[in-house]
């Protein structure tokens, strides 16, 4: 029993590490789903030892050393998951605006899609369409999208098409954006496009 106490908090301490790793290299991290299992499973055995420990508990003694030893490494296990998968979580969102909100972007990019779990990938579909049907609101006055560290000064720009993304529904109707031509159009319609690198503002 002394040997598996002393390894408890190992698998949830290998998890806040490739947080710090996450943030330390800014980027997004494969989901470590064998590790995440893992640690889910030492916990399931944790609890059924406090359960053994505490039907034989004798109430007039208190509670064994072992069983607050076990309850304490359930408590951290459980906050060193949830911060994992909140930093995750963070880390998703950022990725979401930095591609303006362009959810196929991110998706339909294999080096992205393959560090996401299924749950993460549902994640971000959902936050997409909770986006969306705040932002259908007022649409027309304001785009929620659009970058706030680098405010627009003009409504309109000149930019100059980088690589090739199709037709777009834009203020003066369908543009169809080839590589190698220059548009003016509105900001709010095509800022995006210049966040994913598909467009180039001519200054």
């Amino acid at each position: 029993m002394s040997t598996e106490t002393r390894q408890f908090g190992d698998l949830a301490t290998q998890l806040i590490m490739e947080s710090r790793r996450s943030t330390q290299t800014d980027t997004l991290l494969k989901y470590n789903d064998s590790l995440v299992r893992l640690l889910i499973r030492e916990q399931r055995d944790l609890e059924r030892a406090a359960e053994a420990l505490e039907a034989g508990m004798d109430e007039l003694q208190g509670p064994p050393p072992a069983l607050l030893i076990i309850q304490t490494a359930v408590s951290r296990n459980k906050r060193c998951l949830l911060a994992y998968h909140s930093h995750r979580i963070d880390r998703l969102r950022d990725l979401y605006w930095d591609v303006g909100g362009a959810l196929p972007h991110i998706l339909n990019n294999q080096d992205f899609r393959s560090k996401f779990s299924p749950h993460e990938v549902d994640y971000l579909r959902q936050y997409n369409s909770s986006l969306m049907e705040f932002r259908s609101e007022f649409s027309h006055e304001l785009d929620i999208t659009a970058s706030i560290t680098n405010p627009p000064k003009d409504l309109h720009v000149l930019v100059h098409v980088v690589k090739d993304c199709g037709v777009i529904q834009t203020e003066l109707g369908s543009i169809n954006f080839q590589k190698g031509q220059r548009f003016m159009v509105r900001r709010a319609d095509i800022e995006h496009l210049i966040i994913q690198g598909y467009l180039e503002e001519v200054s």
